[in-house]
């Protein structure tokens, strides 16, 4: 197994344990912290060094792209992946563009 510090921005619980599954069946790792706020996520990043953040697109009072840009504006510049249910192509093009570097439909986690 790949170790993998990920922070996972999501506000299901539900979703989060499917998405790590997922990560596991594919040979990662992961030590993992959910957050689904803002003062969440400037605590975890304050707090710890992360490979890689996923984020959800919509969650109630926070978003991804939200986060993204706290993250660019703090000068973090790990990976970042959206993950939703919600995420048009449109809209995942948009997200591309702010500098997302992949977006993945839920229901649909397995590899491109």
């Amino acid at each position: 197994m790949r170790p993998l510090r990920l922070l996972l921005i999501e506000d299901s619980e539900h979703d989060a344990e499917l998405l790590l599954a997922h990560l596991q069946q594919g040979g990662y790792e992961p030590d993992w912290e959910r957050v689904e706020s803002e003062e969440a996520l400037n605590a975890a990043l304050d707090r710890k060094t992360w490979d890689l953040v996923i984020a959800d697109y919509t969650m109630p009072g926070f978003s991804g792209t939200a986060a993204l840009s706290i993250l660019r504006s703090r000068g973090f510049d790990m990976p970042f992946i959206f993950v939703s249910g919600t995420i048009g192509e449109d809209v995942a093009v948009n997200a591309m563009k702010v500098g997302a570097h992949d977006y993945i439909i839920k229901g649909k986690l397995e590899p491109r």
